[in-house]
Parts: structure tokens; sequence; C-alpha cells
């Protein structure tokens, strides 16, 4: 496994849009390496995902995983998922405010509307079909990571600029009321 560099913001790769895979190239020593140095990289960042435009392979595969993580206390757990040509889909109207960092963006959060409930149709590493709905910060962080596929971050997605903040200002004064926030949504939707 290999620790890849996270492209930042501004680098013309994050604003393509990933090709999908097929289930040969998914397969291959080559795919499966690149999704095991994914994942390191993404452990070794203290990422909640990363996706593949990020350390600049334009494919679409993204790695998500929550445990403990120390840029993201309040979200509950997520196990390693691997999801190769996602799609997603709301399952209806009701979205939640998310405040959002991102490796590509470094130091940087701001609030994002993110749908609560969608559904997610893609492949796991293996090419075994995965049809389910997420809900919550586990939807959130999946619609994140997904967007990174289709070319977007999420600066792009902040509707009021104001709410840019960087990291040290976030703990500072906008943490308490997020999490207490975000707290409540949990217990009512789950992850």
């Amino acid at each position: 496994m290999a620790i890849r560099k996270i492209a930042q913001i501004g680098h013309p790769v994050l604003r393509q849009t990933a090709r999908h895979l097929t289930r040969e190239e998914l397969a291959s020593s080559e795919t499966q390496q690149f999704i095991d140095d994914l994942v390191e990289t993404m452990h070794d960042a203290d990422g909640a995902g990363l996706a593949a435009t990020q350390v600049y392979e334009p494919i679409a595969i993204c790695a998500i995983e929550v445990r403990n993580n120390p840029r993201y206390p309040y979200k509950p757990n997520i196990p390693l998922t691997i999801l190769v040509n996602p799609v997603l889909t709301p399952v209806d109207d009701e979205q939640f405010d998310n405040y959002e960092g991102c490796l590509s963006v470094p130091n940087l959060r701001g609030l994002v509307k993110r749908h609560l409930h969608v559904r997610v149709q893609a492949w796991d590493r293996h090419g075994t079909a995965i049809d389910e709905v997420v809900h919550g910060l586990k939807a959130g962080t999946y619609q994140h990571e997904v967007d990174h596929l289709l070319g977007k971050i999420f600066v792009d997605r902040v509707t009021d600029p104001t709410t840019f903040t960087t990291w040290t200002e976030f703990d500072r004064h906008h943490k308490p009321a997020f999490v207490e926030r975000i707290t409540r949504l949990v217990a009512r939707v789950g992850s």
C-alpha cells in the first residue's frame, strides 16, 4: 500500500467527471491496489471519505469510513465502504444543514444543505451490487464523496458564504451549536 498525494482545490482533476469502470477493470490487480492505496491515504489524513479524483485518478471509486475520527468526533461510525460507480438518488425532499470540510480544501468549513435520506446504488470493491438507503450524516458523507466524482467540491454547494470558517474558528464559535443540532438529528434518524 502507498499513501498518495491529495489534490488541492484549484487543480483541474477535482473538476473532472470520473469515468465508470467495467467489472474487468475493477477486478484487475492495479485497481484493487489503487483501492488499498485510497483507503490508506484516507486513514493517514484522518478523512471520513476520499474519492479517487482527490488522488489524481478520475475513476468512479470512493472510500468512506468513520471510526472515532478526531476530525469529526460527532460523526457516528460508518464501517469501511468502497463505492464503485455510485449513483445517489434522494428518497424525499427533506434536507439538513451540514458543516463540511474537505481534505482537498484545507482548513476551511462551510454550511451545506444535504438530503437527509438517499438511495445509493453502486458496486463494492468486488463488483457486488449495493442498493440501500442511507440516512443523516452517513447520507451527507456519501453525497460529499460522490460529488467529487461529479467534479463538485463542497464549496460549490455553500449557499451562504458567511458560513465559511477555519477549523479553529468553527471549534470556537460554531461547533457547540452544530453538534447539539446534529446530535438531535442522529437521535431522530440514526447515523
